[in-house]
């Protein structure tokens, strides 16, 4: 059985989230914008027009699009919180060579990549258990 999530659209030219393929893990955002906005090294929030109404239960995260990931330009990670109701916003920049990229409306820009949400207790302790890993940290594992 699947959730239902309500899309609200902001303003008419706003795309709804959706899958490029039927196996798609993510649902593409789009860009909704009056104008386009250039990206730099620095944040820029980019506006999607929609909104969400997610149900408490689910995990709703904005990631990166490899594609644009692989020509040097990041959408942060961010967390949408089921009583969030406005405006999906995705914060993006250049990085690596990359000094400028243009956004036109329309574009795809993240993924909306949603997963169940499974709530815990934090129990304080004074020791964990063994493991072979151990607190062996970054590339710990291999390389």
């Amino acid at each position: 059985m699947s959730s239902i999530i309500r899309v609200k659209r902001l303003r008419p030219n706003a795309r709804l989230p959706l899958r490029a393929t039927e196996s798609a893990t993510g649902l593409d955002l789009y860009a909704c914008l009056g104008a386009a906005v250039t990206l730099g090294p620095d944040v820029t929030l980019v506006g999607t027009g929609v909104a969400i109404e997610a149900p408490v239960g689910l995990d709703v995260q904005i990631r990166p699009r490899s594609g644009l990931s692989k020509q040097g330009v990041m959408a942060v990670l961010g967390t949408i919180d089921a009583d969030y109701r406005g405006e999906l916003f995705v914060a993006m920049h250049t990085f690596g060579s990359l000094k400028a990229y243009e956004i036109k409306d329309g574009d795809r820009i993240a993924q909306l990549v949603i997963t169940r949400h499974e709530p815990v207790e934090l129990v304080e302790t004074d020791d964990l258990n063994v493991s072979l890993r151990g607190a062996g940290g970054y590339g710990s594992t291999g390389r």
